[in-house]
């Protein structure tokens, strides 16, 4: 959600810094690399703009080296020492040559224009260091046609006459672009004409040039360590993205699916995903706890007045946030490789971060009420079109974008072209309209506006409802989880049936992403209690339990925080629940493990003793939980370990203990049938708990059964001198076969769960002979005695 549908643009990289260690190659191997570099070079065009001549020249005295090395390469020389050392320098040299042409021609051409002296400088310094070579290489060592020495020689002269060269346009172009920002500061509008004579020179001819423009200063931001230099390229692309929309018609991307590929709809790592809004981190950091998180989750919690880790629950040291740039990379570079787009809270930041530069806030207002003003007056849907595009754009940059544009009135404007009716041929007008209200959105303040003015906010949920395409949709349920990061606002959102409902249709049937970004909306509004009510009533239990398999992550959320918020009854009542979340503890994913074993916890806290015994019923139960204990993240295990300690406590009867709320349990004339059947259960429980499950692999290997393997532990016990183990594990088994013989005689009496009798009954036969001699013989099925426990 809030990602743009396009593709993720190409970036350009640095070279490695093993592209500058002198290589070690043999002679042969050295002059084919000094030829073919060279080749490379001489194949680079030159700039088209700036520093042309120093470019064009560099490449031309390369262009002779190759017609050297090309000549040496025709025949086997013997190299001397000095020459070869000569060769490997000049090797290193022309790597940084190729370098340096490289970054110009992909880099951004404003900070090119604004370093043109200083890259002049270093195009003089590497001639002078090829000079200072070619001096060195005696020309008389080896053979070579007198047509190729004449070039060298000419080379070795041009290279050491050459002169630093700056040209006279580039320097006062230079001075114009930064009389330009200085009248920015100063809130004066610049001359469009003068404006576009700039953009003109530097090879910006349309919006798509000035988009890349602006990329490409974005990384030129995050590559600059001075913090004077971020501030003044935070300013350039303040200027660029104000000439952007007043000098050229926007592009508007078409919305193909087929070219588009959103970060909802991939299968996102468990390690990217954000604790709290189980969204891909856009700006992972760590908090005092150890934990990661997004930037912009974590500090609304932190501002929500949260003094613990949302993750573990344990106290904050501190609430400073630490940058987890290696995890950023890693999430980034995923990103590239499925084309993904990678703008992030932390990216839309960087620009400004906590450098503020006036002329590009100056510049960031011009362009917001340019495009107001013009989405206002404009008569055609396909100019207004590209203007919310622009604002879409331009509201996902930074915070300040986003006041600026809200400030200019743009929210009510915006709301008129929500409508399906007024979207009528432009199915893409809706989803941008959408979209920039989702960007706008983000920002606190903004919130606050969208809330406060009904036709903007009725037009999201119409939107929801209603909405043309899935991907309106998405971003709609997308606005509605935004707007319901502030309390009051949930609280408002969740007593309107209208969102309840929309959010629900497009949960059940609609694509992945969408249905993810549903999901993530009823999560947020489910933390309100009367909310969470509501959506109950509209089978939100059912629904997400239905989703399991499909979003565990975000279904068993809901399930927990509905749990939390009153709805164990619901979730109680649901057929297979409980067992759909022990199979997901031992076959999910790690995060769906995490949240799987999370949710338990909560609810057999909140459900009582008829949950923990659903849940003690699933075979192999405690193996599965003490696998998560041992593989799972640190916060699955803490959850394992209350969720081993529940059933314990529950098959050694101190529900007490554990429980939270009440039991879901009836009080009416049959309660009683049911404790016996819970009794029943426990026994069952520590029965096949008391067994050790490698010596039950053995014993089935061998032919035997549990019981017999029961039998041949507590041989082993008193083969092995432990009577006490013998006793303890003798005892247990003896008094878990009395109560297992009376769980289907009371079953039997509340004549609602013939299930568990026959259950109980499988195991009877093999139980026999485990009674004392002279015992009376149990029925063999369900009986019609309603006596007590016999004694």
């Amino acid at each position: 959600m809030a990602i743009p549908p396009q593709v993720f643009p190409p970036r350009k990289r640095r070279p490695s810094a093993g592209a500058f260690i002198p290589p070690k190659f043999s002679d042969q191997r050295l002059l084919q690399s000094l030829f073919l570099l060279s080749q490379e070079i001489s194949s680079l065009k030159p700039l088209q703009f700036l520093l042309r001549r120093n470019s064009l020249s560099i490449i031309r005295k390369t262009k002779i080296l190759a017609i050297l090395f090309e000549e040496l390469l025709k025949k086997p020389i013997l190299v001397l020492s000095p020459t070869l050392l000569c060769f490997e320098e000049m090797y290193l040299v022309l790597q940084r040559i190729k370098t340096l042409l490289e970054d110009c021609v992909n880099g951004s051409k404003m900070w090119l224009l604004m370093q043109s002296e200083s890259i002049a400088n270093n195009f003089h310094e590497l001639t002078v260091e090829l000079a200072t070579l070619l001096d060195i290489f005696s020309v008389k060592e080896v053979e070579i046609s007198e047509d190729v020495e004449e070039l060298f020689l000419l080379l070795r002269k041009q290279c050491s006459q050459a002169k630093v060269f700056v040209d006279e346009r580039d320097s006062s172009l230079r001075l114009d672009v930064l009389t330009m920002l200085d009248r920015i500061q100063k809130e004066i509008v610049p001359d469009n004409s003068k404006l576009a004579k700039i953009f003109d020179f530097l090879g910006l001819p349309n919006s798509l040039s000035c988009k890349e423009e602006i990329e490409n200063l974005e990384d030129e931001v995050q590559n600059q360590k001075d913090e004077k230099a971020k501030s003044d390229m935070i300013a350039l692309i303040g200027l660029v993205r104000y000439a952007k929309c007043v000098l050229f018609e926007p592009v508007t991307p078409g919305s193909d699916s087929k070219t588009k590929k959103l970060a909802s709809d991939a299968n996102i790592p468990a390690d990217f995903r954000c604790p709290i809004s189980l969204d891909l981190m856009r700006d992972p950091v760590v908090m005092a706890t150890g934990q990661t998180y997004d930037r912009e989750s974590i500090a609304l919690w932190i501002e929500s007045g949260h003094k613990t880790c949302p993750k573990t629950g344990q106290a904050l040291v501190h609430t400073s946030l630490i940058p987890n740039q290696a995890l950023k990379n890693l999430i980034a570079m995923w990103c590239r490789e499925l084309k993904i787009p990678f703008e992030t809270a932390g990216d839309n930041n960087r620009t400004n971060g906590v450098i503020k530069n006036k002329a590009a806030l100056e510049a960031t207002k011009m362009t917001a009420s340019f495009l107001v003003n013009k989405m206002a007056a404009s008569q055609s849907m396909e100019a207004v079109n590209g203007v919310i595009y622009e604002l879409r754009t331009l509201a996902k940059s930074n915070s300040d974008s986003r006041a600026c544009i809200a400030e200019a009135g743009a929210i009510p404007v915006l709301a008129r072209y929500l409508g399906s009716d007024v979207c009528v041929g432009s199915l893409n007008l809706q989803v941008n309209a959408v979209t920039a209200m989702l960007n706008l959105s983000i920002l606190e303040a903004n919130k606050t506006k969208i809330m406060e003015n009904g036709k903007a906010l009725n037009g999201v949920i119409e939107v929801l409802r209603t909405g043309a395409t899935w991907e309106a949709k998405g971003n709609a349920a997308a606005t509605i989880f935004s707007l319901s990061c502030v309390h009051s606002h949930r609280k408002l959102l969740g007593r309107k049936t209208r969102v309840i409902k929309g959010l629900m249709d497009l949960a059940k049937s609609g694509p992945p992403g969408p249905k993810r970004d549903a999901l993530v909306a009823i999560l947020n509004l489910a933390g309100d209690r009367e909310a969470a009510r509501r959506l109950v009533e509209e089978g939100v239990v059912d629904m997400v339990k239905e989703m399991i398999n499909v979003l565990p992550v975000e279904a068993t959320a809901i399930l927990e925080m509905v749990v939390k918020r009153g709805g164990i009854m619901a979730v109680a009542a649901a057929h297979n629940t409980i067992k759909k979340l022990g199979t997901l503890m031992r076959e999910g994913s790690e995060t769906a493990r995490e949240s799987a074993v999370a949710t338990l916890v909560t609810i057999c806290r909140k459900g009582g003793a008829e949950i923990v015994a659903e849940l003690a019923t699933i075979i192999g139960i405690e193996r599965i939980i003490w696998e998560l204990m041992g593989s799972g993240t640190m916060r699955a295990r803490r959850k394992a370990s209350s969720l081993l300690r529940i059933v314990r406590r529950w098959a050694a009867g101190l529900d007490g203990d554990f429980l939270e709320g009440h039991s879901t349990v009836a009080t009416s004339s049959s309660s009683s049938s049911r404790v016996g059947q819970i009794n029943a259960q426990r026994a069952m429980h520590r029965l096949e708990n008391v067994l050790d499950l490698r010596l039950i692999q053995l014993c089935n290997m061998a032919g035997f059964n549990k019981i017999n393997g029961a039998i041949l532990i507590l041989l082993l016990a008193m083969a092995m001198s432990q009577p006490a183990h013998a006793r303890l594990l003798g005892g247990s088994l003896l008094h878990d076969v009395d109560a297992i013989q009376q769980g289907p005689d009371l079953a039997s009496s509340g004549g609602n769960d013939v299930s568990e009798g026959e259950e109980v009954n499988r195991y009877r036969p093999l139980l026999l002979n485990l009674l004392p001699k002279g015992s009376p013989l149990p029925p063999s099925g369900p009986s019609k005695r309603t006596n007590n426990v016999v004694n």
